[in-house]
């Protein structure tokens, strides 16, 4: 047990903190389109409005 808290886990964390440094510099490397934040506005599609559109029935 000694082994894994002295070697091992330490290993682990710094296998897992270069593996989430890699990813997040891996942006430079992108073309610019892609390295953009996500947009945060709502894209707005015409099949979509047609389905969430409900036809006026009354019941009573």
């Amino acid at each position: 047990m000694q082994i894994f808290r002295q070697y091992i886990a330490p290993f682990i964390v710094v296998v897992i903190f270069l593996l989430a440094m890699v990813a997040v510099s891996a942006r430079i490397f992108l073309p610019g389109d892609l390295a953009a934040p996500a947009p945060t506005e709502e894209l707005n599609y015409p099949q979509e409005e047609a389905m969430l559109s409900t036809p006026d029935v009354h019941f009573w």
